[in-house]
């Protein structure tokens, strides 16, 4: 009993120690900076859960000041305690500018992406921030089963994850400009690749799929921050598009394999082969932070590099386009230097 005993914990060992191994494979890239971010501001939006609380924990680990944008205050303020005691024990051997210990600065702000009004009153507060030196554009939702409304009309997953964005974005753009070396992070994710955007069903009133809409709001992330970055290209302000990965987080509420009795065998499989939020949350880190990017405003970024987006993510004269449209159902006046037109 014994011999067979060994033999099996060796057994269970070497699975277990496999496991851990092809987990870590497949976590992707870290990002090593140490930067000092004491001083500097940080907006995330969907910050109370999954890759955006990820990424508070990552800019307050490093003394930013964090404004948690949040639609639940009750889950944010949850969230912004887990993010204070995971922050707390680094700062504590960190020094300000005086030489005393940081302390994290962390708070959370209401934004509601399915409600302009909610997106002018937080764009309101934050104004009065001294600077905001980065906006993580992250909140998103996914694949909402049956055609859902924002408060403004439109499709809820084109309205939150595209025109609530692209209304926030130009709101605080001022302010982003002012500051020197600042940058905008717009998450998008691969699913882009198989979306496209029809101008003729944009509010996805004639005809609605929930994977035909999530990934045209993934597009539009990409376009967007596209011409974002031109728009910008001799502000000051760079803007950078990221794809952190298939993770796992609450993201995923709304697939079919989690609606049934067969999540409780695709949650252990999806545990295993996607990221966890805390790793997702590097290339969001790499595309704030790295000076490796200083010149590379408009970049696609995958596994902390440049990486490839869709050919119709390049089509300037889409993007230009969906800007416009965007102008006009988000009621925002085009930028001072805007040279768009079509």
């Amino acid at each position: 009993m014994s011999r067979k005993w060994l033999i099996y914990s060796s057994a269970i060992g070497t699975l277990v120690g496999g496991t851990v191994i092809f987990k870590e494979i497949l976590q992707g890239c870290l990002y090593k900076g140490a930067e000092n971010l004491s001083g500097r501001t940080v907006i995330i939006t969907g910050a109370n859960t999954g890759i955006g609380k990820a990424t508070a924990t990552e800019f307050a680990k490093r003394g930013a000041r964090v404004i948690m944008a949040c639609r639940d205050m009750d889950r944010c303020k949850k969230a912004r305690r887990d993010v204070i005691t995971a922050a707390r024990p680094v700062l504590a051997k960190m020094r300000d500018s005086s030489g005393k210990p940081m302390r994290t600065n962390v708070k959370c702000e209401s934004l509601d992406l399915a409600s302009f009004a909610s997106i002018r009153a937080f764009a309101d507060i934050v104004k009065e921030e001294p600077k905001i030196n980065y906006l993580i554009n992250n909140a998103a939702t996914m694949k909402d089963p049956e055609r859902k409304l924002t408060a403004d009309g439109l499709e809820r997953q084109m309205g939150i994850n595209h025109f609530g964005h692209f209304l926030l974005t130009n709101l605080l753009l001022p302010k982003l400009r002012a500051t020197v070396e600042s940058r905008i992070v717009v998450v998008s994710c691969v699913t882009h690749k198989s979306g496209s955007i029809d101008f003729e069903n944009l509010n996805a009133d004639k005809d609605y799929s929930a994977n035909d809409v999530y990934a045209a709001s993934k597009l539009a992330n990409v376009l967007f921050g596209k011409q974002l970055a031109r728009n910008l290209q001799d502000a000051g302000t760079g803007v950078f598009i990221v794809d952190p990965g298939l993770t796992f987080t609450q993201l995923s509420r709304n697939l079919p394999v989690m609606q049934s009795v067969s999540r409780f065998i695709f949650r252990p499989v999806m545990w295993l082969f996607l990221k966890t939020p805390q790793r997702a949350a590097q290339p969001v880190m790499y595309a704030a932070l790295s000076p490796e990017l200083n010149n590379c405003s408009g970049e696609y970024i995958v596994k902390c590099t440049v990486g490839d987006n869709s050919p119709a993510a390049n089509e300037e004269h889409l993007a230009k386009k969906l800007w416009l449209v965007s102008e006009r159902w988000t009621r925002t006046t085009a930028s001072p230097d805007s040279t768009i037109s079509y």
